[in-house]
């Protein structure tokens, strides 16, 4: 591939789907296979009294919010250095780099290793996660109908490596004749193979990602990428410190978000093109109501869990399945069928000139949203005396949420890149999850209102108060779903030529 391939070579391709997709579609996989096969091992792996940390189920949870926390809270400063400084390139290297070191230094001895493994793992994951995404952005041109499939495509890459990364880091992590240490080499593994991937196919990419500062003399840009660099090692003992300690998680919220939100109007302020500040703002309303929707959709890590350990039966279409897998597979499996297919109907809408506007589909995730947690709560109507429930009705819960995730999530991811300036992008998809972070630590505070403060309740009891938390979740997406459907025409208005 030559070194010269030019932007306009790049996004003038034939057919659905850009060749340069499946590279980082299958980069953003492998990523995405440690990421999440460290998140289904993290909270076992904590709360294990043998060979874990021996921590409390309150302490362990604790200490999982907070790392999730953190993880998308700096894909925001991780995105502002690739803007401003490194690229979209040399973040990602960078970032893997530091993942992958991290998850070797928990394989070689987890009980040992893990506060600072796990602290290089949130700083490599800063700087890679937002910037893959906002390359898949750079390969369509603005106003392209097929972005939103591309990112459709680009979302199920990502659901294919959470299910293979929290069923095999499980197994390994679980297992007797394996154990904690092979969990997180595996993760260390497909990290590595990642990488090499994207060192064979960033050719093909062109200019996408390179420095902003390539205008500068060699020795004072590397200057700065050096001091970008030092920053990030120099912020390991204070990522430390916060994660061993989750008293300063609080501290950490109240304090990123509002920075965050005052950088992104001191950026706004000094954008000198008015329509570009108007899709900016446009773009944090988006944000906003992405938090809502993560606040509600997490749940299957918190609440929804407890209620498949507590409240289910045992049995998927007469077939003996465990819960706990169904609430952490189901979604991603479903996500992985229709994420192409529901992009190749949003292709064949376009092209009769009916596809629905972004924010309409916003409104329609928010509407799905609220109609899954209605079937949550219908479960109690299927409950025996011992207050177990139909795993049927649960999983068709899971299959309706999936398609408003499949409306909002890769739509957002697209959306971002379409309406923020080329300087910019990298931040803004940081502000997207960072969103992300703020719906985590949100949710985990809706999940803790719903349980039951006797944790000897019966589980009659828990179903109650789990089922009538569900009811009060699907009004309030119900709510922001038609709010947002009502406001559309102000939104399309910021986002002028934007759809």
């Amino acid at each position: 591939m030559s070194e010269k391939l030019t932007l306009e070579q790049i996004q003038n391709f034939e057919g659905k789907y850009p060749k340069q997709l499946w590279y980082l579609f299958t980069v953003e996989m492998w990523e995405r296979f440690c990421f999440y096969g460290m998140r289904g091992v993290l909270t076992i792996f904590m709360a294990d009294k043998l060979l874990g940390l021996a921590l409390s189920d309150k302490e362990a949870n604790l200490k999982y919010g907070a790392i999730q926390a953190f993880v998308y809270a700096f894909t925001f400063l991780g995105g502002i250095f690739a803007d401003k400084v490194l690229g979209f390139k040399k973040s990602l290297f960078f970032g893997a780099v530091i993942m992958i070191t991290g998850n070797l230094l928990i394989a070689f001895s987890p009980q040992d290793m893990f506060y600072l493994g796990i602290t290089l793992s949130i700083i490599g994951t800063g700087f890679f996660k937002p910037n893959i995404s906002s390359m898949v952005g750079e390969l369509y041109k603005d106003g392209d109908s097929r972005r939103d499939a591309g990112f459709g495509l680009f979302y199920s890459g990502i659901n294919i490596g959470a299910l293979l990364g929290g069923a095999v880091c499980v197994y390994f992590g679980t297992s007797k004749e394996y154990g904690w240490s092979y969990a997180f080499l595996s993760a260390a593994v497909v990290m590595f193979i990642g990488l090499v991937t994207f060192m064979f196919t960033k050719k093909s990419l062109g200019p996408i990602g390179d420095s902003p500062l390539l205008e500068l003399p060699v020795k004072k840009r590397t200057t700065k990428e050096i001091m970008v660099y030092i920053g990030a090692l120099i912020s390991i003992p204070l990522i430390f410190i916060m994660i061993k300690n989750t008293d300063y998680t609080d501290y950490f919220m109240y304090t990123i978000g509002p920075l965050a939100v005052l950088y992104f109007f001191y950026e706004t302020y000094i954008e000198k093109d008015s329509k570009a500040q108007r899709k900016l703002i446009a773009a944090f309303v988006f944000i906003l109501f992405s938090v809502i929707f993560w606040a509600f959709f997490e749940q299957s890590g918190g609440s929804l869990a407890l209620f498949a350990k507590d409240n289910l039966h045992h049995s998927l279409l007469g077939f003996d399945s465990n819960p706990n897998i169904i609430n952490n597979t189901a979604n991603s499996l479903f996500v992985i069928v229709f994420s192409p297919i529901l992009g190749l109907v949003w292709l064949a809408m376009a092209k009769k000139k009916a596809e629905p506007n972004t924010v309409i589909k916003f409104g329609l995730g928010f509407l799905f949203l609220a109609a899954a947690f209605y079937v949550f709560f219908y479960t109690k109507f299927f409950a025996d005396a011992n207050g177990l429930t139909s795993l049927n009705i649960f999983t068709l819960a899971y299959f309706v949420i999936t398609f408003g995730e499949l409306c909002l999530s890769p739509i957002g991811l697209s959306i971002m890149t379409k309406l923020s300036p080329k300087r910019l992008s990298g931040m803004m998809m940081g502000m997207w999850f960072l969103a992300s972070a703020y719906g985590q630590y949100a949710a985990g505070l809706l999940g803790a209102g719903m349980s039951s403060p006797d944790e000897n309740a019966a589980p009659l009891t828990k179903l109650n108060g789990y089922t009538a938390g569900y009811y009060q979740l699907a009004v309030y997406a119900l709510i922001a779903g038609l709010i947002l459907i009502l406001i559309s025409p102000l939104i399309r208005k910021l986002m002028q030529e934007v759809k």
